[in-house]
């Protein structure tokens, strides 16, 4: 008689469970076992730019426009490219807390910032006078906004702790289409969870999955037709690994210059 082991039947149990395909409507999500939690706090400094309507974050390396309409707000960071990961941090989110300046507002824990640009090398500078996005530095370079929610703007820069946490992104994914006929840019926005895209494949209504490559920022571009037909997205994350299916975002007479929203994120 084969005797009954209770730990190979949680285990066996537990990875079912890590398996198991959640089917709804309109997606397919593959749980898996690593969810994407806080990190421990760090070190960092921060400085800001442009001004308190912060219309020179607009735009900007991720590719995100007018953030504003496209719902990152004022409270955003160009961050250092030790941190920036050539375009695949586009889109994730930290709390920052100013410390061990006199500058600090007193009482204020943190503020929460979505990375939304690059803030580039100065070579010119010293990396502790001026080129403080110098890599290694690990530097966020704030909206005046988001910079004032933890500090007095006359200080110009402050040590801060800093830690990435969940981005909470009401709605689901949007995406916004450039290129043509032959050739399709989509532009990922409002992507919950980690904020970030490792990779990103399209289907159209006539084709199978076609891989999409990382064109710069939070852009992914593919090299087909697939005019005329209904496309449907996958979207693996960055930090978590998870994948997730977005089916039939866009029409069949979908056209350049329009952004499509779905139902489906990340958390």
């Amino acid at each position: 008689m084969t005797s009954f082991d209770p730990w190979s039947f949680n285990f066996f149990s537990m990875t079912l469970a890590t398996l198991a395909i959640i089917v709804s409507k309109s997606s397919v999500t593959v749980a898996l076992p690593i969810e994407f939690r806080p990190s421990p706090w760090s070190l960092a400094h921060a400085t800001f730019y442009g001004d308190e309507t912060a219309s020179e974050t607009l735009g900007g390396a991720c590719g995100y426009g007018n953030l504003f309409s496209n719902g990152y707000g004022t409270d955003t960071a160009a961050l250092s490219t030790t941190l920036f990961n050539n375009g695949f941090a586009c889109g994730t989110c930290y709390q920052i807390q100013c410390v061990e300046s006199t500058w600090c507002y007193p009482g204020v824990p943190f503020t929460t910032v979505t990375a939304t640009n690059l803030c580039p090398p100065n070579w010119a500078q010293d990396s502790n006078y001026g080129g403080w996005c110098n890599p290694p530095r690990v530097h966020f370079d704030m909206s005046k906004p988001a910079f004032m929610k933890i500090a007095q703007w006359k200080a110009g820069i402050v040590p801060v702790m800093y830690r990435r946490v969940p981005c909470v992104r009401p709605g689901g994914l949007r995406f916004y289409f450039q290129g043509n006929g032959y050739w399709l840019l989509i532009y990922v926005m409002n992507v919950g969870g980690g904020g970030d895209i490792a990779q990103m494949w399209v289907k159209g209504s006539k084709t199978g999955w076609i891989s999409m490559s990382h064109n710069w920022g939070a852009t992914y571009q593919a090299f087909a037709t697939l005019g005329g037909q209904s496309l449907s997205f996958k979207i693996t994350s960055y930090t978590s690994k998870e994948t997730i299916i977005a089916w039939d975002v866009a029409p069949a007479n979908w056209n350049v210059g329009s952004t499509y929203t779905t139902d489906v994120n990340f958390h």
